[in-house]
């Protein structure tokens, strides 16, 4: 067993990684080149390194356990080195178990329930501000939030995010 497979294993023993940040690693610790991407193609061949399921495995996390939207799990995992085809088919694929409005919705109530003492038009701006930090797309927190606090909508008017291609 190589020194670099050995050294790979026992990252993936601690949490999943994608294979350019494994790659990165690697050479960070001084790995011979010829001998990392003999490493990177076992596992591969042995399905322990796949950034397909890993962009599912991730954007379901960060959705799930962690509230954050498709926007930002899209540029986590663009950070990671996972390519935009891979990412955008963990979103979808993760998209099957986790709805992302639900998620929204319970990170929107439970913010709402932390922040009683600013007054309701306030909080309500603060919450969009938030939830689009968080990745959500403006239109999704627009239409959750008009849906979970109608009588206060007044307060949403005006509020546009800057653009980005990653509300498309």
């Amino acid at each position: 067993m190589t020194s670099a497979y050995a050294s790979a294993l026992r990252r993936l023993s601690r949490r999943d990684h994608s294979e350019h940040e494994l790659r990165q690693s690697l050479l960070r610790k001084g790995h011979p080149l010829a001998e990392i991407e003999e490493a990177l193609t076992r596992l591969r061949r042995e399905r322990a390194l796949d950034d397909a399921s890993f962009a599912a495995r991730f954007a379901r996390s960060r959705m799930a356990h962690s509230g954050l939207g498709r926007n930002r799990i899209r540029r986590d995992l663009g950070r990671r080195g996972v390519s935009r085809a891979l990412t955008e088919h963990g979103l979808r694929e993760a998209a099957t178990e986790v709805e992302e409005a639900d998620v929204l919705d319970a990170v929107a109530r439970r913010y709402w329930t932390l922040h009683r003492a600013d007054e309701p038009a306030r909080r309500l701006r603060k919450l969009w501000a938030f939830l689009y930090r968080r990745g959500f797309p403006a239109a999704l927190v627009e239409a959750r939030l008009r849906a979970l606090w109608p009588r206060f909508q007044d307060a949403l008017a005006g509020l546009e995010p800057i653009a980005s291609d990653d509300d498309a």
